[in-house]
Order: C-alpha cells, then sequence, then structure tokens
C-alpha cells in the first residue's frame, strides 16, 4: 500500500503496514515510512 510521507514530502510504500479500524468504524493502514522512520497512516474508501 502506498502512502504520503509528510516529512519526505513523497509518496512511499508503507512498510510495516497494519489494516486497523479506527473509532467512527472506518479502515485505515498504519505503518511507517521506509526512508526517514516517520509513521504513516492512510484512510482507506468507505466500506
Amino acid at each position: 500500500m502506498e502512502g504520503y510521507c509528510v516529512k519526505c514530502k513523497d509518496k512511499k510504500e508503507i512498510k510495516n503496514a497494519n489494516e486497523v479500524t479506527m473509532k467512527n468504524g472506518r479502515k485505515a493502514i498504519k505503518g511507517i515510512c521506509p526512508t526517514c522512520g516517520t509513521g504513516m497512516f492512510r484512510i482507506l474508501g468507505k466500506s
């Protein structure tokens, strides 16, 4: 899964990606940036 790294200011592949469910019930992907190690988060579409 690809996400946007705020620190690198570029789209990168999310490393150690885990699917999580937010409080409102929506799904998201959480992981880290392979370059700088910053936490990355991507909200998935409605489903």
